[in-house]
């Protein structure tokens, strides 16, 4: 059967969702809205009752090239028709392909593959804390991050993460974290003036470039170059979380280069494969410590997940999608704002990078962003909340100039009811 035959008959509608049965077996991790998708093409998805909605959500800022692209299809059919898995026990081309084309694109110079963004951030922390004891000689190594930020669900990335409502009933948490407030330098130098005391050093800082669950507020580039600063004259390695902002996102491939700054160590994951799970962590050659058997990952770089990333990535440069990034970002914050006019006691601020971006609703407004995001919905509209009072924009790189313009009537019906 034909890509194209199965295409065709996954246009038809299904019959209606069976929401109680789908609860039934599958555990309540997740608020879901009340939708059940079934199909995408770019950057529109169709639920099961035939209803289309313009996908401004794509993920949370996973599915790169959007739904169905043709690249990212055949990429899948070539990969899985040619071998889909082997072990790290061998050599995998593919894998050896995607590492070289990430190092030629980025500040890498070695990689390791593993599933996720919070794999890629626990390998970070892994070899963070090894080359703390073996390298700085630090008996209790220290990591700082950031309050408002977001590392993933795994028990250490979780304590690396600063908000205390991921953490809540998962306690005792992974020791020698310390968190601090984002973009503020001076709570940096003193904390590390306070926890450099006997056996303990901070040996590592592990921050987003833009924090994206936090709010989608971008990094300040004074505070970040002071930063890097302070690491190398101490000694510490700087760690960036690129999970989400990163592989084009922000108008640029990497967040570290709005900064103008290299991080030592970098991970990556969601767009990296545009949807197929994979993920990435990338350091300098000089704190690539690791030594055979002391980490690893089963299906961590394996040939499929690998050659549709490697699609993914030649598909972003050949096509300049981040050209479009950049322009559509630009149309989205400015047509943002000038809905923010209209309401200028209900939404406070519009910010991101390329097409991370976020719409901040006032403390004062008896409704949330989860509120906006279901207005929205009815709209056609496919948004994601980025905490309380922050909905948050991240569509498809491939998204089109009609499609920003369709997407900000809709946000612009949206707040009309639910400020009424």
């Amino acid at each position: 059967m034909s890509v194209q035959t199965l295409v065709d008959q996954a246009i038809i509608p299904s019959s209606p969702f069976d929401t109680e049965g789908f609860n039934q077996s599958v555990m309540s991790t997740y608020a879901r809205f009340p939708l059940a998708l079934e199909r995408g093409n770019g950057c529109r998805v169709w639920d099961t009752q035939g209803q289309e909605y313009l996908d401004f959500v794509a993920g949370i800022a996973t599915c790169t090239l959007g739904h169905a692209h043709q690249a990212m299809v055949e990429a899948v059919t070539r990969q899985i028709q040619k071998i889909h898995h082997v072990s790290n026990l061998y050599y995998i081309p593919e894998q050896g392909e995607l590492a070289k084309w990430l190092i030629e694109h980025s500040c890498a110079e070695r990689v390791f593959f593993c599933n996720s963004g919070a794999e890629a951030n626990e390998a970070a922390i892994k070899l963070a804390r090894k080359y703390a004891h073996t390298v700085q000689q630090i008996e209790k190594p220290i990591i700082l991050t950031a309050q408002a930020s977001f590392h993933g669900r795994t028990l250490a990335t979780v304590t690396a993460t600063g908000q205390p409502k991921y953490q809540r009933n998962f306690e005792p948490l992974m020791p020698c974290f310390h968190y601090v407030p984002y973009n503020d330098i001076n709570a940096v130098e003193v904390a590390i003036s306070e926890l450099d005391e006997g056996d303990y050093r901070v040996s590592a800082i592990l921050l987003e470039p833009l924090q994206g669950e936090g709010g989608v507020r971008p990094g300040d580039i004074a505070y970040f170059r002071k930063l890097r600063e302070i690491c190398d004259e101490i000694g510490i390695l700087l760690i960036f979380d690129e999970v989400q902002v990163g592989m084009g996102r922000s108008g640029n491939l990497w967040g570290y280069e709005h900064l103008g700054v290299e991080p030592d160590i970098f991970t990556s994951a969601k767009g990296l494969g545009g949807g197929i799970p994979i993920g990435a962590m990338m350091c300098k050659s000089s704190c690539d410590v690791f030594q055979p058997g002391e980490h690893a990952s089963t299906f961590g770089g394996n040939p499929f997940a690998c050659g549709v990333a490697l699609a993914v990535c030649q598909t972003l440069e050949r096509e300049n999608i981040l050209l479009n990034v950049r322009e559509r970002g630009e149309q989205l914050r400015a047509g943002l704002r000038a809905i923010a006019a209209k309401y200028p006691d209900r939404i406070i601020d519009v910010r991101g990078w390329g097409l991370i971006d976020g719409m901040e609703l006032s403390a004062d407004l008896p409704i949330t962003a989860a509120d906006v995001v279901k207005a929205a919905i009815d709209e056609g509209l496919l948004l994601v909340p980025a905490g309380p009072k922050v909905v948050r924009f991240v569509p498809p790189l491939i998204v089109t100039e009609a499609e920003i313009d369709t997407a900000l009537q809709a946000v612009d019906k949206a707040m009309a009811t639910v400020t009424k």
